[in-house]
Formats: structure tokens, sequence, C-alpha cells
């Protein structure tokens, strides 16, 4: 798994952090795949201590599949690589050239100058 990731790795522009609208590539060793996915909602996991999230990505497939999955901040940026069921899984957002700006909340300039993805309920 670390050799395909660090293949990708030289192949596609990354981004360093994933946000809703964000379009994610997911790697996985078994059942072998590379798919991509629009990010969702990202919540945090409050019934944990440390630091989870609910994930939801939109999985461009086909037929089209919407999952939750329940990761930290690493797993879904791409800075490590985690099993589900024992097999390996990577994650991380494309960084896409000449992507208009997300939406503007009324003066408070760009909502994604803010802690982009994150947000806790309560």
């Amino acid at each position: 798994m670390e050799q395909l990731v660090a293949e990708l790795k030289k192949m596609l522009p990354f981004k360093e952090t994933t946000a809703p609208g964000d379009i994610v590539l997911i790697a996985a060793k078994q059942p072998q795949m590379l798919l991509y996915a629009v990010v969702g909602e990202i919540v945090r996991d409050e019934t944990r201590k440390a630091e989870w999230w609910h994930v939801t990505l939109h999985l461009l497939s086909i037929p089209m599949q919407t999952v939750v999955w329940t990761l930290r901040t690493p797993q879904f940026t791409g800075r490590e690589i985690f099993t589900m069921g024992g097999e390996g899984r990577f994650v991380q957002a494309v960084r896409l050239e000449g992507r208009p700006p997300g939406p503007v909340d009324q003066g408070q300039g760009n909502k994604r100058d803010q802690r982009p993805g994150l947000r806790i309920v309560k």
C-alpha cells in the first residue's frame, strides 16, 4: 500500500487539508480499487475522547453511493494510511486547478479561510 500511495503522490496534485465539497481520491488494497468521492459533512464524533470525525463521502461510482466513515484527521487528509477490516486504505483531497473560490459569507470573508471541514456539533 505504501508503494501505491508514493506513486499516487507523484502523479496527482494533492491538498494538505480536506473540507466539505472537496474531491478525494480513495485507494484500497482489498478490494483493490481507486475511486473519487465528494466530501459531504465532517462532524465531530462526540462519543470519543480523542478527535474522531464522521466523514460523509459521496462515492463517484456506478451506482453512486454515500458512506460515512469515522476517521481521525490524519486519516482523511492523506497523512496516514489506515485499515478497515484489516485492509489498507488511503484518502486525500485532490487539488483542482482553476476551481472557483468557496462561498463568501456577507463580509466575513471566504469560508475556506476559517478552520475548513471541522465543526463541533453539540
